[in-house]
C-alpha cells in the first residue's frame, strides 16, 4: 500500500515540478529578451560588463545555496537573465540588421533542438544523474575561452570548435535535466534546475548564431 501511495504522489509531483520549471525557464527567457531590446544600444565595453557579471553570477550558484532556490533564486535568476540579455544586446541587434536570416535560423532549431533533447530526456529510463556534473564542466570551461577571447583578441579558426563544444554538451545537458526531472527533482530543485536549462538555451543559440552568421 505504501508502495503505490508514493507512486501515485511520484506520478502527480512530476507533471507540477516540470510545470514549475518550466514557467521560470519562460520568465527568465523573457527577462533576457526584454535585456536585449534594452540593451541594442549599449556601448561593447558596458555590453561586455554586463555580460560578466551575469556569467559571475552564474558561478555564484555553484557555491552559494540560498540562490539555488526559494525567492532569492527566482530573484537571483532572473538578474542573470536580464544582464546575459544586457550584453547580447548590441551583438543580437547588428545581426538583426545586417543578417537577420541567421537570427531566425538560430531562434528555430534551438528550439528544435530544446525540444528534442528534453523529450528524449524525459523520456529515457536510464539514469543519467551522473552525467549533469561533468557535462556542467564542459560548458562553463568552454565559456570561460570564449569571454576570454572576446577581452584578449578573439578564438580565429578555434571559434567554431568551441561553439560546437558549447552547443553539443549544452544540449545533451538539456537531457540530462529533464531526466532528473523524471526521476529525482523535487520542490526544492525547481530554481537551479531552471537555471541550467535557461543557461543551456541561451548557450545553444549563441552558439548557433556564431556558426550560422557570417563575420
Amino acid at each position: 500500500m505504501s508502495t503505490f501511495a508514493t507512486d501515485v504522489v511520484r506520478e502527480r509531483s512530476t507533471p507540477a515540478i516540470l510545470g514549475q520549471v518550466m514557467f521560470l525557464v519562460a520568465v527568465a527567457l523573457a527577462f533576457a529578451v526584454a535585456g536585449t531590446v534594452m540593451g541594442r544600444e549599449l556601448e561593447e565595453g558596458t555590453a561586455r560588463i554586463c555580460s560578466f557579471a551575469g556569467f559571475g553570477m552564474l558561478l555564484v550558484t555553484w557555491f552559494v545555496d540560498a540562490v539555488r532556490r526559494g525567492p532569492l533564486g527566482i530573484f537571483w535568476l532572473n538578474a542573470i537573465a536580464l544582464l546575459i540579455g544586457l550584453g547580447l544586446g548590441p551583438v543580437i541587434a547588428y545581426v538583426a540588421e545586417v543578417e537577420p536570416g541567421a537570427l531566425t535560423s538560430a531562434a528555430g532549431i534551438t528550439a528544435l533542438t530544446v525540444l528534442g533533447m528534453a523529450a528524449v530526456g524525459f523520456a529515457l529510463d536510464k539514469d543519467l544523474k551522473g552525467w549533469m556534473r561533468p557535462l556542467s564542466f564542459v560548458v562553463i570551461g568552454a565559456v570561460v575561452i570564449s569571454l576570454g577571447a572576446l577581452v584578449f583578441g578573439g578564438l580565429g579558426t578555434l571559434s567554431p570548435v568551441v561553439s560546437l563544444v558549447i552547443l553539443v554538451a549544452s544540449a545533451l545537458l538539456i537531457l540530462v535535466d529533464f531526466n532528473y526531472v523524471r526521476r529525482h527533482a523535487t520542490e526544492d530543485d525547481v530554481v537551479w534546475l531552471a537555471t541550467g536549462i535557461f543557461v543551456s538555451i541561451v548557450n545553444i543559440f549563441i552558439s548557433l548564431l556564431n556558426l550560422t552568421a557570417g563575420d
